[in-house]
């Protein structure tokens, strides 16, 4: 991705962050929504926005549609705060990274405890 792409990307990504908070729809309260990273493409036409939420992939679905549907005022923001040509089409995208996360952690958790009880039981 060019220097230029990347730092919109960052800019886009900041921007959509901030917006989310004060989109206020009683969906995104709970599920700690957040804009894990923006991809644009060169011709500047889309910008992918991975979006990330504890909840499970179910609620991180969710809120990805109300944002989706909520395109438009994202666009208008963005347009408002970031001057650019031409404003791309936004495609948010479910990223459950944070569901692999939490998955991995509870294997570790749970071998760790295994271990903690074959050391007792063996002594």
């Amino acid at each position: 991705m060019p220097h230029n792409t990347q730092r919109l990307s960052e800019d886009i990504k900041r921007e959509i962050s901030a917006s989310i908070r004060e989109l206020g729809d009683e969906r995104l309260e709970g599920g700690l929504a957040s804009v894990s990273r923006c991809e644009v493409t060169n011709d500047l036409s889309y910008c992918k926005v991975y979006i990330s939420a504890h909840g499970g992939a179910d609620k991180t679905e969710e809120i990805v549609s109300v944002l989706q549907k909520a395109s438009g005022f994202f666009k208008k923001r963005l347009n408002g705060r970031i001057k650019m040509r031409k404003m791309p089409e936004l495609k948010f995208i479910c990223d459950n990274t944070l569901d692999y996360f939490d998955k991995i952690t509870g294997i570790l958790e749970q071998t760790r405890r295994d271990g903690e009880n074959a050391d007792v039981t063996e002594h």
